[in-house]
């Protein structure tokens, strides 16, 4: 790739946050074979060639084409990386650029953004131009782009090579769940300048008191439910999960498996004990749902997510669980310095006010709500981020994983999937009514 373009001031800062998001993708593909990297290795995911490309489009799309009425692709490309256009299953059959073509492509896209960088007035009166909005969308589509090639790489066959931080110490918070009581809190933002549209507008909500879980469940934990038989008692199951359970067969998380001498996992290709302390993932929201049934317990509303991450009753909204202040490898376990989720009860520095560990990073935390607009809601700066996705059909996810990049890992983002999805780093902890 070439190198970035000096740019004083905030467009210097803005070359710097788009170099290092290029240079980590092409880091986490640098180990990958061309074959591994044309090859679709689930039906589910991408070639990983075609996330390399469909991250350089869209930055031509909206940092070229759109700021600059300028092209660098020809209209062949535009249907091949239209995501909304070219479904998953299809494009292994495209005509998609071969590995070398696409690092040429995203880096000739790069060269031509960072020449238009040095020019484009971001004082205009422009809502893509403001606060360089529409910079830190193509930011956070590349390090969100980064999860999925991870997800990508989880469901790969073979190992991926590993270079893991070491774990926290834990500090056992003594308590399972914390009391986050009643009252009116603020849901949502205006104020974060590169917040998406369905994180706005900041409304006040009131909530009754309730209880939520201290961390995320853990492996040792959901081991419980799978060794008492929770998989095969319909009890705890919802109508549509236990159709899920019966058809796909499932009787403990994915990628899990029974070894000779107790359970293990499969973590990029590579086979290890099951680590008991740290949060479980790969779990579906069915199987959230059932363990918290199982329990006694239930899912937590997403309002009442955000409200036990962010709501200090003296203070207000905080921008994150610990405070204002950005987040620090001490707060909380993002961006990939481990490919895995850290014990429970780790960072005592990003505990939230009630007194809540690891709401941010480790695994995302599926909640019981489904994906629906906030109260005047508005699309921006194009329907099909977040509008042609509201309804019943999908859950909504919060807090980030390990696999995050704490760009995106505001404690205002809303994720949503499919309740079906397993293959994402997801996890949960649980409430209850007070």
């Amino acid at each position: 790739m070439r190198e970035a373009v000096q740019i004083p001031g905030l467009k210097s800062a803005l070359a710097a946050q788009l170099d290092a998001a290029r240079r980590n993708t092409l880091e986490l593909l640098a180990p990958l074979s061309d074959e591994d990297l044309v090859k679709q290795h689930s039906p589910l995911m991408s070639p990983l060639a075609w996330d390399l490309a469909h991250t350089g489009h869209f930055e031509e799309l909206w940092l070229l084409r759109t700021i600059a009425g300028e092209r660098a692709s020809d209209g062949r490309l535009d249907h091949v990386y239209d995501a909304f256009e070219s479904p998953r299953a299809e494009r292994p059959d495209l005509d998609l650029l071969s590995p070398k073509e696409a690092r040429a492509y995203v880096d000739e896209v790069r060269l031509r953004v960072l020449e238009v960088l040095e020019h484009v007035d971001l004082d205009a009166d422009d809502p893509l131009l403001r606060d360089a909005f529409v910079y830190g969308m193509i930011i956070q589509h590349e390090y969100q782009h980064q999860e999925t090639i991870l997800a990508t790489l989880q469901l790969r066959d073979g190992a991926y090579p590993l270079e893991d931080e070491p774990d926290p110490v834990p500090a056992p918070p003594g308590r399972e769940e914390v009391l986050v009581q009643g009252g009116p809190f603020v849901l949502g933002t205006d104020d974060e300048p590169w917040a998406y549209d369905n994180e706005r507008g900041a409304h006040e909500i009131d909530l009754p008191d309730f209880w939520i879980g201290t961390t995320p469940v853990t492996n040792s934990e959901y081991l419980e439910f799978v060794e008492a038989g929770g998989y095969e008692d319909r009890r705890h199951w919802s109508e549509h999960g236990w159709v899920w359970r019966t058809e796909a067969g499932a009787q403990h998380p994915q990628f899990w498996e029974r070894g000779a001498s107790g359970w293990l996992r499969v973590r990029m290709g590579h086979r290890e004990p099951l680590p008991p302390k740290e949060p479980v993932q790969h779990v579906c929201w069915f199987e959230a749902d059932a363990y918290a049934r199982w329990g006694g317990r239930r899912l937590p509303t997403e309002a009442e997510w955000e409200k036990a991450a962010t709501w200090d009753p003296d203070r207000g909204k905080r921008r994150y669980p610990w405070g204002d202040e950005e987040p620090e490898p001490f707060h909380a376990n993002l961006g990939q310095r481990r490919f895995r989720p850290a014990p429970a009860g780790s960072f005592p520095d990003g505990v939230s006010p009630w007194g809540c560990y690891q709401l941010l990073g480790d695994v995302w935390e599926w909640t019981s709500s489904d994906f629906l607009p906030y109260p005047g809601f508005e699309a921006f700066p194009y329907r099909e981020y977040s509008e042609v996705f509201f309804g019943s059909d999908y859950k909504v996810l919060r807090g980030g994983s390990w696999a995050t990049n704490p760009l995106v890992a505001r404690a205002t983002f809303r994720n949503w999937d499919y309740p079906i999805r397993r293959q994402i780093f997801a996890g949960f902890r649980c409430a209850r009514d007070a």
